[in-house]
């Protein structure tokens, strides 16, 4: 039985199930190379159905990561209660209001699908996107986002039986659109530039942490306080923040402005807050289930910081976040529910990887290869040959076999140098990725090293986990290691990433340091690389010293004569 997810809005992407096992799940992006693509993604559902060996006729079930209608009730409802104030709420949101009016008929009129069309609520996708991956026979689950139809925030037990809500936060309150308007705030674009205020936190002081608390605080009931007075967005209009909130923590940053303490200082306290809320979330959540075992999902599920201050709290045993937290990954959730809930399909193994996307043939690489001129070596010892290079300090693109599934590169997609050097954060923003200065690179690392250089560290093979390196260490890894000591950690397995693996190991032989500054494959403003003719267009489009594709290696300048 095949089973299609899909999502049709921001960050649109399907996943396909093939007797509740993933055959592919793919964001749309990849393959239009238009980043967070926004609308019906009939690109990634034909590639999904195409790496099943199937046609669109054959998928008997397609499940839609939110319930239409609800949402458009909800928000109608929303708009209806709070005007005049809320007269510029439909004039926000138009893409959303038409997504989702008739999104049914359109997909089925986009995709040439005809079985039957499920309707998931959001939460519930987002909750089984991380519970039928983990492999936990029940768990607590803690999804935090924006938005769904009504839930901003659910607190759930889960099991193979039954999914039960035992607490929610209910639109306009929602941590989610905090950090949307922190982000307008600091002038940059919000559901896609979080990251960036993540990053910048650890810059900021306490100077607005009590302040801020008055905009969010946590509750001893498994919900949050949040003062709405600091906010627009419920109201609809040009920016997402109130004058109340411009006069308590000082003017707006415009798009490429200096940045100045104060900004530095509100993205402190709202990194600080939201920390504070998601530990007495999960704090209630065990008080209430009892059960050891956590899973995770939602945009907020992203920010590594709060992720490993919670397991490093030991509030649960295990905590499984899905590495596409986010409303990509609530496409796979959807499908899921449908297959295990309302199918009854088993459950398929435990995620123990990312790599959901396409791949590519040697032949590809050799065409594309052919038509801009490059030659390739072939190396005996891949790993070796690579190794030296990032070690005489060379960054190198990395691509092997299928694509990561979510926001991180994890070894198939990636942009790799050498985190020993102190130039080499600098010489990556400024050659290869020309994004801001201040926003921290990953390090990975194989998993039976990770407690040498990282302390209290964890198997985090979705680099949704951030840890203190340890201090005896940061010298030797000043690259990947953030102003506040820390460093979003990607711990990689042999059995899981066998060439990535070896190619940290014959880096640590070569150097003494078995870790590499690891960032996703592509350049600002622009989707990870997909295939190898990308890769290799960046070989030539930026300072990459060589590109790795498979088995072949190529290195800048290196041309048919």
């Amino acid at each position: 039985m095949l089973v299609l997810g899909i999502n049709s809005t921001h960050d649109a992407a399907a996943a396909l199930l093939r007797d509740g096992e993933i055959v592919m799940a793919l964001e749309e992006e990849r393959l239009s190379r238009v980043k967070h693509h926004f609308g019906i993604p009939r690109r990634a559902i034909e590639t999904c159905v195409a790496a099943a060996g199937a046609s669109i006729g054959d998928v008997e079930h397609a499940a839609f990561y939110m319930n239409a209608r609800k949402w458009l009730t909800v928000n109608a409802i929303h708009f209806l209660r709070n005007f005049p104030a809320s007269r510029n709420y439909l004039g926000q949101k138009p893409a959303l209001w038409r997504s989702f009016l008739g999104v049914g008929r359109r997909i089925r009129a986009e995709t040439g699908f005809r079985g039957r069309l499920h309707f998931v609520d959001h939460h519930t996708a987002h909750i089984d996107s991380a519970f039928w991956p983990s492999g936990f026979e029940e768990a607590a689950a803690l999804t935090i986002d924006g938005a769904g139809e009504a839930e901003t925030t659910v607190l759930a037990r889960a099991d193979e039986r039954a999914l039960v809500r035992l607490a929610t936060s209910r639109y306009p309150y929602s941590v989610g659109k905090v950090w949307e308007t922190v982000t307008d705030w600091l002038g940059w674009k919000p559901t896609r530039d979080e990251g960036k205020v993540m990053g910048l936190a650890p810059y900021g002081d306490d100077r607005f942490v009590e302040r801020f608390a008055r905009v969010l605080a946590p509750c001893d009931d498994g919900t949050f306080r949040q003062d709405l007075d600091y906010f627009r967005f419920q109201r609809g209009g040009p920016r997402l923040f109130s004058e109340r909130f411009v006069a308590e923590f000082g003017a707006p940053r415009a798009n490429e402005e200096e940045l100045q303490d104060h900004h530095r200082a509100v993205a402190y306290a709202l990194q600080r807050q939201t920390e504070e809320v998601v530990l007495a979330l999960a704090r209630h959540l065990r008080a209430r289930t009892g059960l050891p075992r956590l899973v995770m999902a939602g945009g907020v599920a992203l920010n590594c910081v709060a992720n490993g201050r919670l397991l490093r709290e030991g509030i649960f045993d295990e905590i499984f976040v899905q590495p596409a937290a986010g409303d990509d990954g609530a496409c796979l959730g959807a499908a899921m529910n449908v297959a295990h809930r309302r199918l009854s399909v088993p459950r398929g193994p435990a995620m123990r990887h990312a790599f959901h996307g396409p791949a590519f043939g040697e032949e590809e690489t050799l065409a594309a290869a052919a038509a801009r001129g490059l030659v390739p070596e072939r190396p005996k010892d891949l790993a070796a040959r690579t190794a030296e290079l990032l070690a005489s300090g060379a960054v190198v693109g990395w691509m092997q076999g299928r694509m990561e599934y979510g926001p991180r590169a994890l070894g198939h997609r990636s942009i790799l140098a050498n985190p020993a050097d102190p130039a080499s954060k600098d010489t990556v923003n400024r050659l290869v990725k020309f994004r801001e200065g201040f926003r921290p690179f990953a390090p990975s690392v194989p998993l039976e090293c990770a407690s040498d250089w990282f302390e209290d560290a964890r198997p985090s093979p979705y680099m949704l986990l951030s840890f203190p390196v340890r201090s005896d260490r940061r010298e030797r890894l000043p690259g990947v290691t953030h102003v506040d000591g820390s460093a979003r950690v990607q711990t990689v397995e042999r059995e899981t990433n066998p060439l990535f693996h070896a190619l940290l190991v014959a880096f640590g032989k070569r150097t003494g340091v078995p870790v590499l500054l690891n960032t996703s494959f592509n350049v600002r403003g622009e989707p990870i690389v997909c295939s190898p003719a990308e890769a290799l267009d960046a070989l030539a489009r930026t300072g990459l010293a060589a590109v790795v594709v498979g088995e072949l290696l190529f290195v800048k300048n290196a041309r048919v004569s």
